[in-house]
């Protein structure tokens, strides 16, 4: 029986996509999770072959359940993740039961921001930073050698803009940094300079070294007490000489990294003075990326990973190609969810393409301290970003949270 294992999954987003795709493409689900939630819910997940409930974060469990499955004739294709915490464990246990070319050691250091910017250091796109240690408090000689303020500090391992900050003098860097060192003292802090001009992301794949690019996504990022990324724009067409600072990038990071097959996104922002990097991540986005890229493109970009994933060649043929924009929506007060109203409205509107809401009635709501902190989306097709930008905002205001206090 060809089984493909996937390691967590969320609800929604292109992990739970990359669960149907294995489906579709004909293979044996199953699903390692930690989450009793789904163990409960067990119903819903009616794309998941088999369930089975272990410490994700825990090789040794997850191998004996491997060879368990084994000797019950499961014939292992591919162990995957497209979940944060879990990509660098499925490939180290990859490499145990069904290589593939992957890197486990190159995910892990792109999981880790602290290694990531080391690697990195002394490249026109990367930015100027320094590590603490876990526990290290800044001196006199360690405030010389930061960039100006504003400055930004985050955890070596933040993911969904959680314990990312913004440090506008020396009193407030300081308590950002005690803040982190509370919640996490074993981790190390990197403060680095604060660049401005318009961030984009970009979805590749890399196969037998060579880079494909999926998508180019302008973002729009709503600043509050986090960076929260709210809108995303999907270029249709890509200027020459953007697509080509970017590959000029991407080239560099395979290289750093050695790449030979895997999937990544990076997250950059446009200067005066280039392309800046601001993070990579070894796997596609999650929540509506997959689905944008499909409305703007044609292609499933979890199943042509999935196929990468299982020894076959990934295709980013485009079948079309549409502007695609968009809009999360997230609240600016903390209540328990009483009612939604203006679903079918959104959904009704022109050039809505989806519109997916994610709370369910009695769930506590709050004002985003992370990208899971985000309750909605609609996404919508143009003829111009313009237009799609336009069109999905529209939408996204008829949706409304009603919170009970």
């Amino acid at each position: 029986m060809k089984t493909i294992i996937f390691i967590g999954t969320n609800k929604s987003g292109s992990s739970r996509e990359a669960i149907r795709a294995g489906e579709r493409l004909g293979y044996f689900t199953v699903l390692f999770t930690n989450n009793e939630k789904q163990i409960k819910q067990r119903k819903e997940y009616v794309d998941v072959h088999e369930m089975i409930f272990v410490d994700t974060t825990n090789l040794e469990a997850m191998k004996k359940e491997i060879r368990s499955l084994k000797s019950k004739g499961h014939e292992i294709i591919t162990i995957a993740s497209f979940v944060d915490s879990n990509v660098a464990n499925s490939l180290k246990l990859c490499e145990d039961f069904c290589p593939n070319g992957t890197s486990a050691e190159a995910v892990k250091l792109m999981e880790n921001k602290a290694g990531t910017r080391a690697s990195l250091n002394g490249l026109s796109y990367s930015p100027k930073f320094l590590t603490l240690s876990s526990n290290s408090k800044l001196d006199s000689t360690t405030v010389e050698t930061l960039p100006d303020f504003p400055l930004i500090v985050k955890s070596a391992f933040s993911t969904g803009s959680k314990d990312v900050l913004q440090a506008n003098d020396l009193e407030q860097l300081k308590r950002h940094i005690r803040k982190l060192n509370e919640k996490a003292p074993d981790e190390s802090i990197i403060i680095e300079e604060f660049i401005e001009g318009d961030q984009y992301l970009v979805e590749a794949i890399v196969h037998d070294r060579k880079i494909h690019i999926a998508g180019v996504i302008q973002q729009e990022i709503t600043f509050g007490k986090r960076f929260i990324i709210t809108g995303y724009g999907v270029l249709a067409f890509v200027p020459r000489q953007l697509i080509d600072s970017i590959m000029e990038v991407l080239e560099s990071i395979v290289e750093k990294f050695n790449i030979r097959n895997g999937a990544l996104h990076v997250e950059m922002r446009l200067t005066d003075n280039g392309l800046r990097l601001i993070e990579i991540n070894p796997r596609i986005s999650g929540g509506a990326m997959n689905n944008m890229l499909k409305a703007a493109f044609g292609f499933d970009l979890v199943e042509e990973t999935l196929k990468l994933y299982v020894g076959e060649k990934p295709s980013l043929v485009q079948k079309h190609k549409h502007f695609v924009f968009t809009q999360y929506v997230i609240i600016d007060q903390k209540g328990i969810l009483e009612k939604v109203t203006g679903k079918k409205r959104a959904r009704k509107s022109p050039g809505v393409v989806e519109v997916y809401v994610k709370p369910k009635k009695g769930t506590q709501l709050m004002p985003p301290l992370s990208m899971g902190h985000r309750y909605a989306y609609v996404i919508a097709q143009g003829r111009t970003m313009e237009i799609a930008k336009s069109l999905a905002k529209k939408a996204a205001a008829e949706i409304q949270f009603h919170l009970k206090q």
